[in-house]
């Protein structure tokens, strides 16, 4: 509502007459009889400044119209009083403004009003006037009725449909990235049990030769060394990794070691060079040269494969440390927080729905404190923008294509997080409405419409910040700035 200058000398406490209520943009064209009605039963009172008019959570007993002055209106969120509105426009209404809804017995003001200067109002008792307006507007009060009923469902069903919608995509997201570690896992043991099948079974050959025990301990020292090397072995190009191939075989079939080109693989990813098969050949000379290489084979798998396995129970493990960050689970719910913990953790659960030709660029300032905040909440926030973000990057084959921006910095006193994409923009007049519950620019059964005012709600009412919009096609920017002090809650 715009706030408009009022006269603000003194109104008498007698009743209105039916003139001046006709001044009134809300009884401007009532009838003669109704208006009389009105002023007969209708009182006006003065007020105080920084008086409270009424109360969230007290019965709804009276309707109010402005007469002068200014008053401000408010809802408590977890124990905080966050201010909805602010006006001085003669004539609007507030108190119980859902008088007319029939069958609601114990109708309460759903939020707080102060006078902010000396105020006057117009009283009506609801009930009175809830009975009254039935009987003069029963089709328009059926009306009303409906939409607001229709409202308080549709926002209730659509939120928990938003709220399981987001379940499912990170869900199947997590999925996602836990299979692929997991199925390697499986991979690698399988592989590794055949493996040490080989161990074993080239060892009793050793045995079965009756080698000697000294050049069996040689051999072992051997084997430890280069074992020992796998995990160091520098990445190699495919040049690279053909040509020691090559050079490999050229000197196991100089050795006459059978199929040496079948061991040459397996020996090159282990960093395993033509200076490292002379000394095994040194160590055990060319009667036993073919067995022990076999079971030098054997063993460099046997590590390599447990490195796979670790590396595929760390990243399994990775993950579920990053959905517990992400759920906040077993943690307060109002906390000091690094905001690159929870950015981390959305963009690994979300990793599945990014996909693989998206650019993820994280420009962060590490030296950022650590802020109070509902960590699980901003997660939400978080998934919604990055959610969006990637849609925006949708071609028309539905693959999407792009890059994605995550920054953080320090603006004045307060702490900026930035998701920006390169998609397509948003239209200027929409820039305005994005914010709204229910707006969506999206086909039909592929939004709700409340993701964005959601995050809205959740920063600018839980957090005291702002979430604003910059966007132009191909560059698209949605800004957080959250305070790096105050507290959301007393």
């Amino acid at each position: 509502m715009t706030t408009e200058s009022l006269n603000k000398e003194s109104l008498s406490t007698e009743p209105l007459t039916t003139e001046e209520l006709r001044t009134l943009f809300l009884f401007e064209r009532l009838t003669p009889e109704q208006l009389d009605w009105i002023a007969a039963h209708g009182r006006v009172e003065t007020i105080s400044k920084g008086t409270a008019i009424f109360r969230e959570g007290e019965p709804a007993s009276c309707f109010y119209v402005l007469l002068s002055g200014t008053l401000r209106m408010t809802r408590a969120v977890r124990g905080e009083e966050v201010e909805l509105n602010r006006t001085g426009q003669r004539g609007v209404y507030c108190g119980a403004i859902q008088f007319f809804v029939d069958g609601e017995e114990d109708q309460r003001y759903g939020a707080s009003a102060y006078a902010v200067t000396d105020s006057s109002f117009f009283l009506l008792p609801a009930d009175e006037f809830a009975e009254r307006f039935r009987a003069w507007f029963p089709m328009p009060t059926h009306l009303l009725e409906g939409m607001l009923l229709g409202s308080r469902n549709t926002q209730l069903v659509i939120g928990q449909r938003e709220r399981l919608l987001a379940l499912g995509a990170l869900s199947a997201g997590l999925n996602h990235e836990l299979n692929n570690p997991a199925a390697a896992a499986v991979r690698a043991t399988a592989s590794l049990r055949e493996r040490v099948a080989g161990m074993r079974h080239k060892l009793a050959a050793l045995a079965r030769h009756d080698i000697e025990p000294g050049l069996l301990e040689k051999l072992i020292d051997v084997q430890e060394r280069l074992v020992k090397r796998v995990a160091d072995v520098p990445r190699m190009s495919a040049m690279q990794v053909a040509d020691r191939e090559d050079e490999l075989t050229d000197w196991l079939d100089d050795h006459d070691v059978a199929d040496g080109w079948d061991l040459a693989p397996i020996l090159v990813p282990a960093g395993i060079a033509v200076a490292d098969l002379d000394e095994v050949n040194d160590a055990v000379g060319e009667e036993f040269l073919s067995a022990a290489l076999r079971w030098l084979g054997y063993a460099l798998e046997t590590e390599t494969l447990m490195g796979e396995i670790e590396d595929a129970t760390s990243r399994i493990s990775n993950l579920l440390g990053a959905a517990k960050q992400y759920s906040q689970m077993d943690r307060a719910a109002f906390q000091w927080i690094d905001v690159h913990e929870g950015l981390d953790s959305t963009l690994v659960m979300l990793a599945g729905k990014i996909g693989p030709d998206i650019q993820v660029v994280k420009d962060y300032d590490r030296t950022l404190p650590t802020i109070p905040a509902y960590a699980g909440e901003l997660n939400q926030v978080w998934t919604n923008l990055i959610d969006n973000a990637v849609a925006a990057m949708d071609g028309p084959d539905s693959s999407a294509t792009g890059t994605l921006t995550v920054t953080t910095r320090a603006v004045e006193d307060r702490l900026l997080v930035e998701i920006r994409d390169t998609g397509g923009g948003i239209p200027v007049e929409n820039q305005e409405r994005i914010f709204e519950p229910f707006f969506t620019t999206k086909p039909v059964g592929d939004g709700t419409g409340l993701g964005l005012d959601i995050a809205y709600r959740m920063v600018v009412n839980r957090h005291h910040g702002v979430l604003r919009v910059e966007s132009e096609p191909g560059d698209t920017r949605f800004q957080v700035l959250l305070p790096l002090t105050e507290r959301p809650e007393p």
